[in-house]
């Protein structure tokens, strides 16, 4: 007998994260995806490069905690990553990047059973986690993605143009 498809919440929020991206975002000149409100912050192609780099960390965190008991997994340190390097900045390429990371996780994730998402991993920082755990957190890293891009975006292109308006609005991109 088959075992049921996977069905979680988050799945549907994985899924539709790199369409919200993609119509927010459908306009876009690459002067926007690599504008930064300060040489500190990041840039919308930073981020997207981000996001990116840890679809591959979480879907590699997924696999392992589903192919081996309680694996360890070390922590993620985004900053250093950054510093690195590992989050380059530019255009529209970085989104679609991200768009194929997305496609190929969402793509994996509907083949697994629904009892995967119990199984555990052992992470350096949390201790016991759950993929369900683990998907949840993807889910909610989304949003805060999708809101900093807006953020970003709205503050690149409208809030210049603003006149008066601005005096409405404190912005932090």
């Amino acid at each position: 007998m088959a075992k049921d498809p996977l069905s979680h919440p988050t799945l549907t929020m994985l899924e539709q994260t790199p369409i919200i991206i993609e119509k927010l975002l459908l306009e876009v000149p690459d002067a926007t995806f690599t504008w930064k409100p300060s040489p500190q912050r990041w840039s919308i192609g930073e981020v997207l490069s981000h996001m990116s780099g840890v679809e591959r960390v979480f879907r590699e965190r997924s696999r392992r905690m589903i192919e081996e008991d309680c694996p360890a997994l070390p922590g993620y340190d985004q900053n250093a990553a950054y510093a690195a390097g590992e989050y380059p900045n530019g255009g529209r390429e970085l989104l679609r990047g991200f768009c194929h990371e997305r496609d190929r996780t969402v793509t994996w994730m509907r083949y697994l059973p629904a009892e995967s998402l119990g199984r555990t991993g052992q992470h350096a920082e949390l201790g016991r986690i759950t993929i369900s755990d683990l998907w949840h957190e993807w889910a909610f890293h989304d949003l805060g993605h999708i809101r900093q891009i807006s953020e970003l975006y709205r503050s690149a292109a409208f809030y210049p143009r603003m006149g008066g308006f601005q005096s409405y609005y404190t912005i932090k991109p």
